[in-house]
């Protein structure tokens, strides 16, 4: 049944081939050409500015919680929404990797060695509900990520000196020590209690937004917070959708940081499947869809709307995350057994084929520095001899490797989205598992639902289908952040080391890597923890892929950002 799918998919892959490269290529310039702004960001008196931008997913992305979501859906949202000291510059392509100030009046430069941080807020800026934003909302916004339990409470924000203290006992988070602020002087100091080669990237991810000093201690669940960019929320509907509409209290500080927006209303709907997005897209019901697009669509769309199609660059993965202390993937030869069975090439061709995806071999994708460049878990090699890359599955090691465990024969349920994607690969799964020795069924949930249900341990999961972007091109994005000691987190939904991995050598090369600003030997140690966490495998790397948009034929001047995709402050709607 997969091999018969595999084949019909396999053609519409190929279709896509030219006819979505010259889509790329379309995006290129579409972005080279993109509509000038008036002044310094500001779209007043452009013609584009006004109408409603409206957005499309199968369903809602979680808590509308910005220090808590870790959501690449909600990201892009919380992107127009609310801001930090620090972003990522909001310019197309690469260029959008680069920090730049943003409620700080600029990007400092460190003290003490990496260990002292010094910005300066910003005056005059205020909330959407008309509250100034002072040093006292930032102290209070850099607690409440420990109070919270923000997901990167550990991995990003743990080296602030009182950062320990705060993680061992969150409702009491005082941070004392590593963050000073001075009214009178707009002054915000941050002490490290060692040097964080990152520090900068990490205060310019969505999770350190500054929010109000008296937002509650808690999951604001579907309670938007007020905010400070272009956009407020409206109304939020965690079954229907999101209506944002122009924040009166915004002003242009930085285009580089937040531009305005051009549309003035952005409706977001939750509900369609993801085969009737497509379908509305192409009809102009709406201007653009979240989730990816099925592979039965792809070969229509690449032949009859080329131009609304965008492949873009990503620093994105599939993978499988296998819990390491629940059988049968306690044992790593069971876990090794899933990684040389795991057939790389078919699901390529189940993403949509070599044009938007290809085999992985290591959890960190290549263009980024410290990737593994060569292949373990693949037919002819191993940890100690790895080929130079995947040849394929090699099903006979595995069934050994199963035989070997004592695994065979028990039962395991793969967990997927309900997304036609993500279904098909988690069938794919459940179908080599029983051709390896085990009893595998499959279960699938909401995307709302099966990234926070696949983190917590309550649920006992054993192995699941999931994806991940990086907040910044780092090598920590993908190995500190899924498999960092810190990050493993039993009974929260907030555990994004999903395999419950923790190994005290991995982490201490990785805590090396991250204490490191020479670029060359901080990748160096980023290979090293790669191939140590690749002979445990507590996850098995499945694809890197692509970014496959798509936009109906009302949105002018495409915008796309490596980070954080369709940025919709700067496109427009005719």
């Amino acid at each position: 049944m997969a091999g018969a799918r595999a084949r019909c998919l396999a053609a519409a892959g190929a279709l896509l081939v030219g006819a979505l490269l010259a889509g790329a290529a379309c995006g290129a310039a579409r972005a080279q050409t993109a509509p000038p702004t008036v002044g310094d960001g500001i779209t007043l008196g452009s013609p584009h500015r006004g109408g409603t931008l409206r957005l499309t997913a199968s369903s809602s992305g979680g808590t509308v919680d910005p220090q808590i979501n870790y959501t690449s859906q909600y990201a892009q949202l919380f992107y127009v929404l609310y801001d930090g000291l620090l972003t990522f510059r909001k310019a197309d392509g690469e260029a959008g990797n680069t920090v730049v100030a943003d409620l700080a009046e600029r990007v400092p430069a460190p003290e003490d060695g990496g260990r002292t941080w010094r910005f300066t807020l910003r005056a005059g800026l205020h909330f959407s509900d008309g509250q100034p934003i002072t040093v006292a909302d930032v102290a209070a916004s850099f607690r409440r990520l420990f109070r919270v339990g923000s997901p990167t409470a550990g991995a990003f924000y743990g080296a602030i000196i009182g950062g320990d203290q705060c993680l061992r006992d969150p409702a009491h988070c005082t941070l004392q020590g590593g963050l000073e602020t001075d009214d009178a002087t707009r002054s915000v100091v941050f002490h490290l209690r060692q040097p964080d080669a990152e520090f900068l990237q990490k205060l310019a991810f969505p999770h350190a937004v500054i929010l109000p000093a008296a937002t509650p201690g808690h999951d604001l669940g579907n309670v938007p917070a007020p905010t400070t960019g272009p956009y407020m929320f409206a109304s939020y509907d965690p079954d229907r959708g999101a209506v944002l509409v122009r924040n009166p209290h915004f002003r242009v500080w930085s285009a580089d940081a937040q531009p305005d927006g051009f549309a003035d209303r952005i409706q977001y709907d939750f509900g369609l499947p993801d085969e009737a997005e497509v379908t509305a897209v192409e009809n102009g019901q709406y201007d653009w869809m979240f989730d990816m697009k099925p592979l039965d669509r792809l070969g229509e769309l690449g032949a009859r709307h080329t131009a609304q199609v965008h492949i873009r660059p990503l620093y994105g993965i599939y993978y499988a995350p296998m819990n390491v202390n629940i059988p049968p993937f306690d044992n790593p030869l069971a876990r090794q057994a899933v990684s040389y069975a795991l057939d790389r090439r078919a699901m390529t061709i189940l993403y949509g084929g070599a044009a938007v995806a290809g085999p992985l071999c290591g959890m960190v994708p290549p263009g980024i520095p410290g990737a593994l460049s060569d292949c373990a878990y693949t037919a002819g090699a191993d940890p100690d001899d790895p080929a130079p890359s995947w040849r394929g599955p090699d099903l006979a090691r595995a069934r050994a490797l199963v035989a070997q465990s004592g695994t065979a024969g028990q039962a395991v349920t793969v967990v997927a989205e309900n997304t036609a994607i993500d279904m098909s690969m988690g069938v794919w799964l459940r179908n080599m598992l029983q051709s390896i020795g085990y009893r595998a069924s499959v279960k699938t949930l909401a995307h709302g639902m099966q990234f926070s249900y696949i983190q917590n341990t309550a649920n006992h999961v054993q192995i699941s289908i999931s994806d991940w972007f990086a907040d910044y091109p780092s090598a920590s994005n993908f190995l500190d952040d899924l498999f960092g000691c810190e990050n493993f987190h039993p009974g929260s939904d907030n555990s994004i080391n999903i395999a419950g991995y923790c190994n005290a050598r991995v982490q201490a090369v990785m805590d090396r890597a991250k204490q490191t600003s020479d670029p060359a030997e901080a990748a160096a140690l980023w290979t090293q923890a790669g191939r140590l966490v690749d002979r445990d495998a507590p996850a098995a790397p499945i694809i890197r892929i692509n970014y496959i948009d798509l936009v109906s034929k009302r949105v002018g001047g495409y915008f796309y950002t490596t980070l954080y995709h369709l940025l919709f402050s700067r496109v427009w709607v005719r």
